[in-house]
């Protein structure tokens, strides 16, 4: 096997298990992509070559006593730069935490350690997960492997940028109102954002504490799904992980399976080449599935609102101490929105949070009860170019941004599971991207009509480092 080509997670630690390739190999591969790649990705915050090679060895030597169990054994990966591990920094993108290290190793993070997966360094991010351009007044942007000159989408801008620029098979992100799926619709690769509550939060930054959550990027639906697997399950240490049943496996069958293409949501602002790309899904959709029909999400504006208004004042309040003890240390924009977060007031901010659980019901009993699952664009446009959302750069700076999460934050605030898949290129070559929405527990449907999507598209890669994905 060559270690430039490892083909997917499972083909990679079936062929060091195999003995084929060594995790030595792999991850020497894995550790020159990442240092050759940074003056073309800016992907990585830091490189963990010495600790990766060590743990690398250790796989090794274990395969040869026999002890190889891990279904990820001596796989390479690179995750977002805010999970916790003992001994490491975790910075999150920013000046404050750049020192800080780690008392003890995040849930995530040990899961994957147990399945033998290899951390090779900590990927680029927007500071404290704020941003959804993926800016970073510290590190610089994260660049985007497709377009160097448009954005990879925040907040985990590094995690999209290393998979779809092919220095690893699969990281990491999280996402708040979006920060996994615009980095997929951004750079060309697959996201999942699991059910409110389905992955344990304990060891990772937090941002809004109802509506984070953790999450895969991947260049295919298997590997993602995969990694979604290996993560979930409540650990007894995060009170807000619910006890549900394990991600079900996916399906080769999604003909019994009602599609809604969801309305309301992009009535208005929708460009021609997303639209006719969502339209063209569709079609091929139909031939698929029991039925595919166009359903009404009248709400969808105003629960974007109200998902912002949660998400910025629990913001404030994680941030408030070091807002008033070292303001001077965020990055402009971030420090901008904090202040602003800190004046909305607790009567909005509770009044939010009262009537979430009667709309998600809602939106259980009305939309999802005409289908099983919804698609959705993405994003409203194609991945802007950086110099749109630079700050008092362009006039149109504050519509970008703002529109950038108009599709993606109505189901953060539902709290329901998402995947992002690339469907269509724009004639530029840019991604074009659909989220496929599901009820919450119900990944498995979501990603088996997205695995089925991916089947029947055969979408060229969106970028030359790795191999096209393998057509039905």
């Amino acid at each position: 096997m060559n270690p430039d080509n490892p083909g997917s997670l499972a083909q990679a630690a079936a062929a060091v298990k195999a003995r084929r390739i060594s995790a030595v190999e792999l991850t020497k591969a894995a550790l020159s992509r990442a240092k050759s790649s940074h003056e073309r990705l800016n992907a990585f915050i830091d490189i963990e070559e010495e600790t990766a090679l060590q743990a690398a060895h250790r796989a090794d030597a274990a395969l040869a006593r026999g002890e190889a169990t891990g279904v990820l054994h001596g796989v390479p990966l690179a995750h977002k730069d805010m999970y916790d591990r003992k001994g490491f920094v975790t910075g999150c993108g920013s000046k404050i935490r750049a020192a800080h290290q780690a008392a003890e190793t995040s849930t995530v993070m040990q899961r994957l350690e147990t399945a033998g997966a290899i951390s090779i360094g900590r990927l680029n991010m927007s500071e404290f997960a704020m941003g959804p351009t993926g800016h970073n007044f510290h590190h610089g942007r994260a660049l985007n492997p497709i377009d160097p000159a448009r954005i990879t989408g925040g907040s985990s801008s590094g995690s999209g940028s290393a998979v779809g620029g092919g220095v690893v098979l699969a990281a990491l992100g999280s996402d708040t109102g979006g920060s996994i799926r615009l980095p997929a619709a951004c750079c060309g690769v697959v996201g999942i954002k699991p059910t409110q509550g389905r992955v344990s939060r304990h060891g990772v930054m937090p941002l809004s504490f109802s509506q984070d959550c953790v999450g895969p990027l991947a260049r295919s639906v298997d590997d993602a799904y995969l990694l979604l697997q290996l993560i979930a399950g409540p650990d007894g240490r995060d009170t807000t992980c619910v006890i549900a049943p394990p991600p079900a496996a996916l399906s080769d069958d999604v003909s019994t399976l009602r599609v809604g293409i969801l309305g309301g949501l992009f009535e208005t602002g929708l460009d021609a080449v997303v639209g006719a790309a969502l339209e063209a899904t569709g079609q091929l959709l139909s031939k698929e599935v029991a039925t595919l029909a166009m359903i009404k999400g009248t709400e969808m504006p105003s629960i974007a609102e109200l998902a912002n208004v949660i998400a910025m004042a629990e913001a404030g309040t994680v941030h408030f101490d070091w807002m008033r003890e070292r303001p001077e240390d965020y990055g402009p924009q971030i420090r901008m929105r904090l202040s602003q977060s800190l004046a909305i007031p607790a009567p909005i901010y509770l009044r939010a949070l009262q009537i979430r659980a009667t709309m998600l019901q809602a939106f259980l009993d009305e939309t999802f009860a005409k289908a099983d699952v919804l698609i959705a664009p993405a994003m409203p446009f194609l991945p802007p170019l950086s110099s749109e959302v630079d700050i008092g750069a362009s006039p149109k700076m504050n519509a970008v941004v703002s529109g950038l999460t108009s599709f993606t934050r109505p189901f953060s605030f539902l709290g329901l599971p998402v995947v992002t898949l690339p469907v269509a290129a724009s004639p530029e070559g840019l991604p074009i991207a659909i989220q496929i929405i599901a009820r919450p527990w119900r990944e498995d449907q979501a990603a088996s009509v997205a695995r089925r999507l991916e089947q029947i598209l055969a979408l060229p890669a969106f970028t030359s480092s790795l191999p096209p994905r393998s057509a039905a």
